[in-house]
C-alpha cells in the first residue's frame, strides 16, 4: 500500500544514509521493547533520545516540532501525540480509537500539569543523559514506557505534551479483538506491576502520589467494574429487586453513560480534526457497542490481574497489517531529502 504523504518510501534508510542511521541488532532472549531500546541506547551520542514503534506513520516536521518544544519550554521530556487511525475496521475499533484521542489530546496534558505521568512507548523523547541517570528502561516491567515515565516524574523531570493533528503518529488497533485483549492485558499488567513497585511513593507531594495510586490502580478498578456491569444489568431487568437495592446496582452504569456522551463529543472532534465525515451510523456504533467494549476491558484487566497473582509475565506481543496507512501516493523523494537537517542531533529508536 503506498504511503501517505510525508511518509518515507525507503526500506533500507541506513543504507542511503550510513552516517545518519544506524541499525544495531538485540541479541538478548527472550526479546521484549525495553531489552531493545537499552541495546540502542548504549549507541545514541545525540542529546536527545526519541522512540518510536517502526510500524508506524511518522510526520517529516516531528523532530522539527520537538526540537522547538525542548528549545522554548526548557523541560526534559516531550511526549509526541499518537493516533489510531483505522477507525472504521469494526464496531469496537471505534472506541479503541477515540480511547487514544482522549489519552494524548486531553489527559496526557493533565498529568505533564500534575508533574506525574505514565509516558506512551512512542513519539517520545527524553534528554539521553538523563534516561542513562534514571538507568534505563527496566525490562522486567511489561508497561517500560508508563514505568520509566513514573520513575524520571519521581526525579523532577519536566515534561511537556506536543499534540498537533496534523503531525501525530498515526498507528493502527490490534487486527482482532482477541490482540486486542491481549493488548490491554499486558497494558494493564504494567500498570498493575508499577503500582506494585512503589517508586511513586518518591514523589514529592501528597496529591502527586494519591494521583498517581489512583491511575496505576486503574486496572483493577476496571476489572472489579467490568466483571460487576453483566450482573448489574440483569439485576435491573431480570429481578424484582427493593428500590435502594436497584439503585446501587445501576452505580456502575452511570460513569459508562456519562463516558458515551464524552466520547459522543470526542468522535465529533476526532473527525473533525482528521478530515472525516461523522456518520449517524458511528455514533449508533458508539452507542451500542459501548457496554460490550467495557466488558472487554474488564476482561481483559480481570485476566491482567490474575497473570500478575500467578507470576506469569510473558510478553504478548501484537501483530500489525497497516490498516492505518493513507492510501494518497506520495511523490518520490530521496532519503536525503526526508530526513531533516537538525536530526543528527536527535536519536531515534524505533
Amino acid at each position: 500500500m503506498p504511503p501517505r504523504p510525508g511518509a518515507c518510501p525507503c526500506a533500507e534508510p541506513h543504507r542511503c544514509l550510513p552516517d545518519r542511521v544506524r541499525v544495531l541488532t538485540d541479541t538478548n532472549w527472550p526479546k521484549n521493547k525495553p531489552k531493545a531500546l537499552n541495546v540502542a541506547l548504549t549507541d545514541c551520542s545525540g542529546e536527545i533520545t526519541g522512540v518510536f514503534d517502526a510500524e508506524d506513520e511518522v510526520h517529516l516536521d516531528i523532530l522539527s516540532r520537538i526540537n522547538a518544544c525542548f528549545e522554548a519550554e526548557g523541560v526534559d521530556v516531550v511526549q509526541g501525540g499518537v493516533q489510531l487511525m483505522n477507525f472504521r475496521t469494526s464496531w469496537w475499533v471505534l472506541h479503541n480509537v477515540l480511547e487514544y484521542f482522549f489519552w494524548f489530546k486531553s489527559r496526557l496534558h493533565y498529568h505533564a500539569n500534575r508533574r506525574f505521568i505514565p509516558l506512551g512507548g512512542n513519539t517520545v523523547f527524553a534528554r539521553t543523559d538523563l534516561i542513562r541517570e534514571a538507568g534505563g528502561w527496566d525490562d522486567n516491567y511489561l508497561a517500560e514506557d508508563c514505568e520509566i515515565g513514573v520513575r524520571l516524574s519521581s526525579m523532577g523531570a519536566g515534561v511537556s505534551v506536543a499534540y498537533d493533528p496534523e503531525l501525530v503518529t498515526r498507528e493502527e488497533t490490534p487486527p482482532t479483538l482477541g490482540a486486542l485483549v491481549r493488548q490491554r492485558t499486558r497494558w494493564d499488567q504494567g500498570f498493575i506491576q508499577v503500582l506494585r513497585k512503589g517508586e511513586w511513593r518518591r514523589l514529592p507531594t501528597f496529591q502527586q502520589r494519591l494521583f498517581a495510586r489512583y491511575t496505576l490502580a486503574m486496572p483493577m478498578l476496571q476489572a472489579f467494574v467490568g466483571v460487576l456491569i453483566p450482573f448489574s444489568v440483569v439485576a435491573v431487568v431480570a429481578l424484582h429487586l427493593p428500590v435502594v437495592i436497584a439503585l446501587a446496582s445501576y452505580l456502575p452504569l452511570l460513569p459508562t453513560i456519562a463516558n458515551v456522551m464524552a466520547q459522543a463529543v470526542d468522535l465529533s472532534e476526532f473527525c473533525s480534526s482528521y478530515g472525516y465525515r461523522a456518520r449517524i451510523r458511528d455514533f449508533v456504533r458508539l452507542i451500542v457497542g459501548t457496554i460490550p467494549y467495557q466488558i472487554i476491558l474488564g476482561y481483559a484487566a480481570l485476566r491482567a490481574v490474575v497473570r500478575e497473582a500467578t507470576g506469569d509475565r510473558s510478553w504478548e506481543k501484537t501483530a500489525h497489517l497497516g490498516a492505518h496507512r493513507n492510501e494518497l501516493p506520495a511523490p518520490p523523494m530521496s532519503c536525503e531529502e526526508r530526513v531533516p537537517a537538525h536530526a543528527a542531533t536527535l536519536e531515534t529508536l524505533g
